[in-house]
């Protein structure tokens, strides 16, 4: 419990070894999950600690412009499914040849099979006309919702619960699936459920689609292209 008496600061130091690992081990072998999802559904109290780690995310002028609406409704599930699949299918007339073929053939998404459904959405109003942070970048409330999907993964990853992001729909559509008002935007379709197994790297290196960069290589100094040693 928050002592109210205390100051407003607390002192502060590195994590345990034990803990400082936990950190690193959850950022380094989070995944994208499609197909790997049990049957076995999730507690509430589980839910409810993915959602607070997703709302302690930081955010600009600590506007907090989330909302999470959780699906778990067969109906809503097929009809957000069936606009995933008209997407999908869209998507796969962009590419041409052998990377068509190869795209088909990935699955990219678990919305019938997970357990949970989580859209998440921004809300551009929550911290009024003007607000502190924003006033030069307008797009810093999405990026914050985003950081808050960052935390729900993570937090997901240590609990052993696997998340998948789904991107590949007309943001209209989930929309009018959901009721979603007109100003407030989606941020992300997450499917989230247990999960026994991951794949060991990201799937769409194992399945060759595209490899890690080397970090070396993304990381400038003092100016853009300056690489470390000229």
């Amino acid at each position: 419990m928050l002592d109210r008496k205390a100051g407003p600061m607390v002192r502060t130091q590195a994590f345990a070894p034990d803990d400082l690992s936990a950190v690193y081990r959850a950022i380094e072998t989070r995944r994208d999950v499609r197909g790997q999802f049990l049957e076995k559904p999730l507690p509430e109290d589980l839910i409810w600690r993915l959602l607070s780690a997703a709302h302690h995310a930081p955010s600009v002028g600590f506007m907090q412009p989330w909302n999470f609406t959780l699906v778990e409704a067969g109906p809503v599930r097929e009809k957000v499914w069936e606009a995933f699949s008209r997407a999908n299918e869209e998507a796969a007339q962009m590419f041409e040849g052998e990377k068509q073929t190869q795209y088909r053939a990935l699955k990219l998404e678990g919305i019938r099979t997970a357990p949970l459904n989580i859209c998440v959405t921004c809300d551009p109003t929550r911290g009024g006309t003007v607000v502190l942070g924003r006033t030069h970048n307008m797009r810093m409330d999405a990026y914050s919702t985003v950081c808050a999907v960052q935390n729900l993964w993570l937090a997901a990853r240590a609990e052993g619960v696997g998340v998948g992001w789904v991107s590949i729909f007309h943001e209209a559509d989930i929309k009018a699936i959901l009721g979603i008002p007109d100003h407030v935007e989606v941020i992300a379709w997450l499917c989230v459920g247990y999960v026994d197994e991951l794949y060991r790297e990201p799937e769409l290196a194992v399945k060759g689609w595209r490899q890690r960069l080397p970090l070396q290589d993304l990381v400038f100094r003092d100016a853009w292209g300056q690489l470390d040693g000229g």
